[in-house]
């Protein structure tokens, strides 16, 4: 029987996540707790080596990781798939990417394919979530193939994901969502009433919350609710969702988006409802086409992470557990914040993976001692 329960959760109007008051709390005027927790982001990235060196070509001659994303509509994790594509070439190895359009079901294909194909790692990344695939996976670990969950859980999340698969890639989703909140309260001077779009389901989303919910406890004036779609209804419901919530609250002042891929559904109802001059924009993920939504004035700022480093790094590790070597608590990924004054870095229109340096390439070349 597969777990479904997730799969369920439909849009919440008005559900508070924060607002907590505190004697500490930020007020218009001091706003200086919010803006140094952006400051280590907002330059380029330097490259942390995630573990000791290895000859990566070596042990990876021959061997095969099938990877499945969430879904393959999703720009986000398209593009990664398209890189870890790359990084694998770039290695010498297999990578099969399985297509879907994020149904249970078709996880459930991909991995029977992957067991049949009798693959040296499944990659299910972003999303496709384990709590449903459980027979399985206990079907992979008996044919002694690893199950690893990338970039799909918060780096204090690892011990849930252990529950159910044989290991994760996490990512610190928490700062993410605490980055979120610095820059809503410092965009708004203190006075935020936010909308919070979020995706249940994917413990990442149970991760950012919780980084968004401890930040607001630092601001006393900050209000917010919040809009909750599951991936398949993104097209669908977030534009009348986010469009409605608007109308029955013009105070309304910014909109915090957890995934950016759903603001492409966010800004025709700040369009419909003539808000563009009172409701900015704030995500998270990088994907190009949002910084470009950056460079015309629709998002004012995107947490990045750069999905070729995003690739390097998720590969980084399960090349270190197919090749029988330690492995690594923390893949050393690293987010940069895109605005009006460096959007520009990721080209005109941007390209995956540009404006954030190149010093992971020479690192990961190094770290694999590639020729």
């Amino acid at each position: 029987m597969r777990h479904r329960v997730w799969l369920i959760a439909l849009a919440v109007v008005g559900s508070a996540i924060g607002a907590v008051s505190s004697p500490d709390n930020a007020k218009a005027d001091d706003l200086s707790y919010f803006q140094k927790q952006l400051e280590p982001y907002r330059g380029k990235p330097t490259f942390v080596p995630p573990g000791p060196s290895f000859d990566a070509a070596s042990c990876m001659k021959g061997k095969t990781v099938f990877s499945i994303p969430q879904s393959s509509a999703n720009p986000f994790t398209g593009n990664i798939e398209k890189a870890m594509q790359g990084v694998a070439k770039k290695v010498g190895f297999n990578f099969t990417t399985w297509e879907n359009q994020g149904q249970s079901s078709q996880w459930v294909q991909g991995m029977d394919t992957a067991l049949n194909q009798k693959v040296d790692l499944i990659d299910l990344l972003a999303g496709s979530d384990p709590r449903v695939l459980v027979p399985q996976i206990k079907a992979a670990q008996a044919a002694k193939i690893p199950v690893i969950a990338s970039h799909y859980s918060g780096v204090e999340q690892t011990g849930t994901v252990k529950t159910f698969a044989d290991g994760d890639v996490p990512i610190d989703y928490a700062k993410a969502g605490s980055l979120l909140v610095d820059w809503a309260v410092t965009s708004t001077k203190g006075n935020l009433n936010a909308l919070v779009l979020i995706s249940s389901g994917p413990l990442s989303t149970d991760s950012m919350v919780s980084g968004i919910t401890e930040e607001l406890k630092h601001c006393d004036n900050c209000k917010t609710k919040t809009l909750n779609y599951i991936g398949t209804d993104w097209a669908t419901r977030i534009t009348p969702g986010v469009q409605a919530a608007l109308l029955a609250d013009p105070t309304i002042n910014y909109i915090i988006v957890i995934y950016d891929s759903m603001t492409q559904f966010v800004v025709p109802a700040i369009t419909i409802t003539g808000a563009q001059d009172r409701v900015k924009i704030a995500a998270f993920n990088g994907t190009p086409f949002v910084i470009g939504m950056v460079q015309t004035g629709q998002v004012e700022m995107d947490i990045g992470e750069n999905l070729d480093w995003i690739a390097h790094s998720i590969l980084d590790s399960e090349m270190r557990r197919v090749c029988g070597l330690p492995l690594v608590t923390d893949p050393k990924i690293p987010f940069m914040m895109f605005t009006k004054d460096n959007a520009n870095d990721a080209g005109t229109p941007p390209q995956l993976s540009q404006g954030y340096g190149d010093a992971y390439i020479k690192g990961f070349h190094d770290l694999w001692q590639l020729k």
